[in-house]
């Protein structure tokens, strides 16, 4: 009996000495992440938990359902099928000229269902600073961030170009394994202003491709303040409701009536997901309105030849926010997400591709994961 007390009181001392330490060192977000995770069963952030934290509501307009095609469903490749069903899938939809031809959901999930986009969000934050220069708001994506972020003013080179690109030379220490990094501290952190102030240039901008959160986070830092509306706001009245997006998006906050988690975190499903790539399919026009300029997204969807990863290498995979690939002689971008979270768009084919679930592929070819290539190898043969 003495021995489990003495066990007892050592395991308290162990929590008042490590929680001490965790509130010393700035580190309070390690308790919502482990009570959020280990406490009950997962090791990481998951597709539906929405309800762990604050979110603010996307607004929906008039709802305009999707045309569902005559040929809707009648084509399977079962091989691929299986390849697909391997990665714990949520949603798995293909529009084919403008009409759905394709949807299927698992276990839980349906058409309704609200899960995670995770980093489909960057590409989310990029459309709307087109939305934001069209409007005269932003005058060039080669300002100095300095003009709308004072905070800024030791880098006038650093350009809302350079955020956009990824290469911002920002010292963003973001590894999506590691509890103390900023992405852990942005995920589970109550004030993503605060944290991002911790980070400064510390590499030449526009020079090295560095694919990193924060950059996204100052983006949505300029739209709030040229905007003077939140970003939900901003998403709601520019794009959510212009589309007819049929079901109201949730987006995390990092407190209650705090600020959007930008870089991820919207929440909500394939087929208001789809939505967002039919309009860059139709060169940013949604029924005859335009809702962002064409030749923004020309510019959006081009990869930044001019600019060289951490390895050298030319980066021909991602413009504004948005990658690309190219693959069985079509030019392919999409949005992607940690989890395998995809809206795949291809001009040639006129189709959209969208694939929500809770695994993606380890293996990386052409610096994708490997599985994008099933599903858009699924959506050619409808």
């Amino acid at each position: 009996m003495k021995t489990l007390k003495k066990i007892l009181v050592g395991f308290l001392i162990f929590l008042a000495t490590a929680s001490s330490i965790i509130f010393l060192t700035g580190n309070k977000h390690l308790f919502k992440a482990v009570a959020t995770t280990y406490l009950v069963g997962k090791t990481g952030p998951s597709i539906d938990e929405y309800d762990i934290f604050e979110n603010r509501t996307v607004d929906v307009g008039t709802p305009q359902p999707w045309n569902i095609s005559t040929n809707y469903n009648k084509k399977s490749n079962k091989n691929l099928l299986a390849e697909i069903e391997k990665l714990e899938p949520a949603a798995f939809l293909v529009v084919k000229n403008d009409s759905i031809i394709y949807e299927e959901y698992w276990d839980e999930y349906n058409e309704n269902s609200l899960t995670n986009s995770f980093s489909m969000a960057k590409s989310y934050i990029g459309l709307l600073i087109g939305i934001a220069l069209d409007e005269g708001k932003i005058n060039s994506v080669d300002d100095p961030v300095m003009n709308y972020l004072p905070q800024y003013s030791d880098h006038p080179e650093l350009t809302i170009k350079h955020l956009l690109t990824m290469s911002s030379g920002i010292n963003f220490d973001e590894s999506y394994g590691n509890p103390f990094g900023h992405m852990a501290k942005a995920y589970y952190g109550k004030d993503i202003e605060k944290l991002n102030e911790n980070y400064t240039v510390t590499e030449t901008p526009g020079e090295i491709f560095r694919y990193l959160g924060g950059n996204t986070i100052i983006l949505s830092f300029i739209l709030q303040k040229v905007n003077g509306q939140t970003i939900s706001d901003y998403m709601s009245e520019k794009v959510w409701k212009p589309i007819g997006a049929v079901n109201p998006a949730l987006w995390n906050l990092d407190k209650k009536d705090g600020k959007e988690k930008a870089y991820c975190c919207f929440y909500s499903n394939a087929r208001d997901f789809a939505k967002i790539g039919q309009l860059c399919l139709n060169k940013g026009l949604w029924n005859n309105e335009r809702i962002i300029s064409e030749d923004y997204l020309i510019d959006a969807t081009c990869p930044a030849y001019y600019l060289k990863d951490a390895n050298g290498n030319l980066v021909d995979y991602y413009g504004y926010q948005i990658w690309s690939t190219y693959y069985k002689n079509l030019d392919i971008f999409f949005f992607r997400g940690i989890k395998g979270q995809y809206t795949i768009v291809i001009p040639e084919r006129n189709l959209v591709i969208v694939r929500l679930g809770k695994q993606r592929s380890n293996e990386f070819v052409n610096n994708n994961p490997s599985d994008l290539y099933t599903y858009i190898d699924f959506a050619l043969e409808q």
